[in-house]
């Protein structure tokens, strides 16, 4: 079967890079499948999954938003902060996700409420990604 490669980046370094069957993932204008020979595209990601097939199995990896980058023979995702399933703290994510609702909960003038909303929803998405694993 045919593969593509895949890297996955962080401000911090590499966190993925392999040769997979297939890459899913949500861009900002929505779900999207690349297989390899895919046409040239950039994309901004939505806080989400992507899911990896690899050797018939599904891996998947946990994003902050970032850029999808898609050529014919390589998909490069520049990713804000991502971590692979089995590396996520569910620990430290589910603290995050309680700090978080805390935030919006609180009635208080000086709370960043749209920071409080990322927060929550790169939580719950890092929960997400480490129940599949």
């Amino acid at each position: 079967m045919k593969t593509i490669k895949v890297s996955v980046v962080t401000p911090d370094g590499p966190v993925y890079e392999a040769d997979v069957e297939m890459v899913s993932t949500k861009a900002k204008s929505g779900e999207l499948g690349i297989l390899p020979g895919h046409i040239p595209l950039v994309a901004p990601l939505e806080i989400s999954a992507v899911r990896l097939k690899k050797e018939g199995k599904t891996q998947y990896i946990a994003v902050s938003g970032g850029f999808l980058e898609v050529r014919p023979d390589k998909v490069t995702i520049l990713a804000q902060a991502a971590e692979r399933a089995e590396d996520i703290d569910v620990a430290r994510a589910k603290a995050a996700k309680e700090r978080a609702e805390r935030r919006l909960q609180s009635k208080q003038d000086d709370i960043d409420f749209k920071r409080a909303e990322m927060a929550l929803k790169r939580a719950l998405n890092r929960l997400n990604v480490a129940e599949m694993k």
